[in-house]
């Protein structure tokens, strides 16, 4: 199957999240657990949960006649390719501007910054030292 086939729609992302966020569930939790609080039909999530087994992204084990399914990839491994691709094809290819974009537009809040600013106080001192003279402070 091609990799493109693979890459989940926003539908399959989020009933993936809620695996990543609740873990093991059967399809009634993750319909009630839907981020973006939109009413679906049952058979609408259970129809995203079978396609996403089919894509080999969850897996299910039987409880009785109930199916409880969990994530076989990462929050980490499944966004990838879809952050990679946002951007390239949105931002020509800048991280800086991705994150400024999502600095302004999202209301960082104080805990978030400081996460942030330790997350790119660890990258930098992980670069090499050549690597390091283009780096800001």
């Amino acid at each position: 199957m091609s990799s493109l086939r693979k890459q989940p729609s926003n539908l399959e992302l989020q009933v993936l999240s809620v695996l990543w966020r609740r873990g093991p569930s059967t399809v009634r939790e993750a319909l009630e657990a839907m981020p973006d609080g939109k009413q679906r039909a049952y058979t609408t999530i259970l129809s995203v949960m079978q396609g996403l087994e089919k894509k080999r992204l969850v897996a299910h084990r039987s409880k009785g006649n109930t199916h409880i399914y969990r994530a076989r990839t990462s929050e980490r491994k499944a966004a990838a390719p879809i952050l990679k691709d946002l951007v390239r094809n949105v931002f020509g290819g800048s991280v800086s501007s991705v994150m400024q974009h999502l600095i302004d537009e999202e209301g960082v809040g104080e805990d978030e910054l400081r996460e942030i600013r330790a997350l790119l106080d660890q990258r930098e001192s992980s670069l090499p030292a050549g690597a390091r003279k283009g780096v800001k402070k």
